[in-house]
């Protein structure tokens, strides 16, 4: 069996030693200005520092220059890949042939990963690129498991790269143009507005051509439905609903392949990757710890390894509801999400410990905490966690002692080691630990997660 190294994402340095903190063997990270991550909070500083730190650990890190580039762009080129000779990352992630060739021509030493945004999606396509002197492929999200085994057999001298979790865009890995004619901002740019998210209003057109709202409300909401259907799947009806909300036609729910990670696993795929640049530190910890448990757990024990055991901590996250994508072929109906855009979760991100002044935490807030409450800090290595209750809170900076604190501008309180009820608790928890905290959803929300969340038990089994 080849070695699978679990890949995160880092669109911060926090989130990048989040990341390898709770168990990534590799992080990839970009700059704004030439890739596919606009929203990066990377600075040339942050990537070399990053850089730095996780191959003192003996990680690896990729760097990505994956956007399809106009002739604007070019002329960026020769100091971009002087930088990246100079901060020498494990590989470069690129979609786009004349990058390809650019760095082929000027930096060949630096190994070349073909993006997803390329569309790999065959074993012929994964040969081109090898020929052309890539290191490895990054599969479309498109790609079944059939494929993916195919896909393996044929091309065993190269490695392989597949997404395994994170959110599933509508068009062709990516490659959206919806975005520039709603938005006027390019998702082959990196500046996605993600309009498959947005809500859209059922109208009627009268037949003397003027337009009216489609008003459904009380009286007549139960007398239809909206169904769609497709010239040619006659029959085939696909409920198009719509509340005070909206309706969200395009709105997919979240890849989650652990029910599957076993095959995964199986096949040899080199690199298991997961989507999520901008999500919290939160994210990166749950996702790292659970992937690498799951990961590791089968390696020791394959015959009694079960995916339900890591479920669990992965339903903490917020999330659209989960679905298997393309793994298995044709997608199924409950694959999309048609009632709901945000996402929810039993969990919120509470914080992170930022440092350790002598004994105490200092403990930076990302949600209110009121006297009385409790909060969750995630074990790295573990899925043991520890919980902290308050009955008052110290300001880190200033030691005002308060009922109640909000988070916002960096507000950081003090939690000394003793509350946290454990011995060499600096050592458990260190510095970049992430705590959680419940979400106390409302009636609607519990409802629609708990539909989600029944929904993908049947699309698993």
């Amino acid at each position: 069996m080849r070695e699978s190294e679990l890949l995160m994402p880092a669109g911060s340095l926090t989130k990048l030693k989040t990341a390898i903190l709770y168990g990534a063997d590799a992080v990839y990270a970009g700059t704004p200005d030439m890739s596919l991550r606009t929203q990066s909070q990377f600075s040339l500083e942050d990537l070399k520092e990053g850089i730095e730190f996780v191959h003192s650990l003996g990680k690896r890190i990729y760097l990505t220059l994956n956007l399809y580039t106009h002739n604007r762009d070019i002329e960026k080129l020769p100091n971009f890949v002087k930088t990246i000779r100079e901060l020498k990352p494990d590989g470069v992630i690129m979609a786009d042939p004349g990058v390809f060739r650019y760095f082929k021509q000027h930096a060949p030493e630096i190994k070349r990963h073909i993006s997803t945004q390329a569309n790999v999606c065959s074993y012929e396509t994964v040969n081109f690129w090898q020929d052309l002197g890539a290191d490895l492929c990054v599969l479309g999200r498109e790609v079944t498991f059939d494929e993916l085994t195919e896909i393996r057999e044929k091309c065993s001298d190269i490695r392989l790269e597949t997404f395994v979790h994170g959110a599933m865009c509508m068009s062709y890995s990516g490659r959206c143009l919806i975005s520039n004619f709603l938005a006027n901002r390019s998702a082959n740019q990196g500046k996605c507005a993600h309009c498959c998210r947005w809500h859209y209003k059922l109208n009627i057109r009268l037949k003397d051509g003027t337009i009216k709202d489609l008003i459904v409300d009380e009286n007549n909401k139960d007398l239809f439905e909206f169904l769609v259907e497709e010239d040619f799947r006659p029959g085939e009806f696909i409920e198009i609903m719509e509340d005070e909300r909206g309706s969200y036609i395009m709105n997919s729910k979240d890849m989650c392949l652990l029910p599957r990670l076993d095959k995964i696993l199986d096949l040899g795929i080199e690199s298991l990757k997961i989507e999520g640049r901008n999500k919290t530190e939160y994210y990166a910890a749950i996702v790292a710890r659970t992937y690498r448990k799951a990961i590791d757990d089968y390696r020791k024990d394959p015959k009694n390894w079960d995916y339900k055991k890591y479920m669990g901590e992965i339903n903490t996250l917020q999330n659209r509801g989960y679905t298997l994508g393309f793994f298995e072929g044709e997608l199924t109906d409950i694959a999309q999400n048609y009632e709901y855009t945000r996402t929810l979760g039993d969990w919120m991100f509470a914080g992170s410990i930022v440092e350790w002044r002598g004994g105490d935490a200092i403990f930076e807030l990302r949600n209110h905490i009121e006297e009385g409450d409790w909060i969750e800090f995630l074990k790295p290595g573990s899925f043991e966690n520890v919980r902290v209750m308050f009955n008052e809170f110290e300001d880190a900076e200033t030691g005002e002692i308060t009922s109640r604190v909000s988070a916002g501008q960096g507000k950081k309180i003090r939690i000394k080691a003793s509350q946290f009820g454990i011995e060499n608790v600096k050592d458990i928890l260190p510095k970049f630990s992430i705590a959680r905290r419940p979400s106390n959803l409302t009636p609607e929300n519990e409802t629609l997660l708990r539909k989600v969340q029944e929904e993908y038990k049947i699309e698993s089994k």
